[in-house]
């Protein structure tokens, strides 16, 4: 999965790159200022695809002394800039734009550099989408795709693929508003565009920054994989009852558990002992993700010795 998200995310930066360049050139021929919110929506794209790979590369580094659990949780930060750049860069200075254009407003000129520019632009944007939702198709399953972003521990996923269905609109409401403009003779209406296109960005920013906030100060597993987890236990006849069940995921394939558990009375320690290394196995087989895995039992002086 994490090869999938890294190669969606090679794809954006470089798709995005080529984009924002072409964009530049356009805005520059044409004065359009929804060419230019996008020049800068693309540039600021590109920016953050560079920080999600270094928020991958960080996030592998092996655990030391000040980090035992690793270094996982460098993605969720990473993440979290990405959105804050997103609303900040992109759509601050996209809403900034567009009222400089509204309060000084020039017509476009060569209307037709931004149509080609735009088609391109597309159609880049078009491959990078497919690379994004490709991954993230992976990670979905059978689920919606509200559940699956909920459920998600791996932001690289979502983030790119919102950053591209923003690239996409953004585009498509550039393309409106120079085409009105044009047809129109109203230069207003490319400054609303570009508004718009900032409108966009500042929501997606936002719902970024919610889940990787979430993430970041700490989530656990799904509920799916917390009632397999409790279902693998219980299947143990040693097992009296399960008192707690805790989780939490240190990076997408990181997770720490704990179990609080009760054991039959007729069992030593030694068979609780046998019992507890045949959980952590199973639970390991069926959920690889989880690395760390801490049972705790009630004292052993109430179980027979051997």
């Amino acid at each position: 999965m994490q090869s999938e998200s890294r190669t969606a995310i090679i794809a954006a930066v470089v798709g995005n790159l080529a984009i924002a360049v072409t964009k530049f050139i356009a805005a520059g021929f044409t004065g359009s200022s929804a060419m230019l919110s996008e020049g800068i929506h693309s540039l600021v794209d590109t920016g953050n695809g560079g920080l999600l790979l270094l928020g991958v590369k960080r996030s592998r580094r092996p655990a030391n002394a000040e980090h035992p659990f690793g270094h996982g949780k460098e993605i969720y930060f990473w993440s979290l800039v990405v959105a804050i750049l997103i609303f900040a860069l992109g759509g601050g200075m996209s809403v900034y734009e567009g009222i400089s254009h509204i309060k000084d407003p020039h017509p476009i000129e060569n209307p037709t550099v931004n149509y080609i520019v735009l088609g391109l632009a597309i159609i880049f944007e078009a491959a990078s989408c497919y690379f994004a939702f490709k991954a993230f198709r992976k990670e979905m399953g059978n689920q919606k795709v509200f559940r699956t972003i909920r459920d998600s521990k791996d932001p690289t996923t979502f983030t790119v693929l919102f950053e591209d269905t923003a690239a996409m609109l953004g585009l498509l409401v550039a393309l409106v508003g120079i085409f009105l403009g044009h047809q129109l003779n109203n230069p207003y209406l490319d400054g609303v565009a570009s508004i718009v296109i900032g409108a966009i960005l500042g929501g997606v920013a936002v719902f970024l920054s919610y889940e990787s906030h979430s993430l970041l100060i700490g989530e656990g597993v799904g509920a799916e994989v917390l009632a397999n987890i409790r279902a693998i236990v219980n299947s143990d006849p040693a097992v009296s009852e399960i008192r707690e069940v805790l989780t939490l995921h240190f990076g997408p394939s990181d997770v720490l558990l704990t179990l609080n558990l009760r054991f039959q009375e007729e069992y030593t320690a030694s068979e609780v002992a046998r019992v507890i290394a045949t959980l952590e196995e199973n639970i390991r087989t069926r959920h690889p993700e989880i690395k760390h895995i801490f049972i705790e039992t009630e004292s052993l002086t109430s179980l027979q010795a051997d």
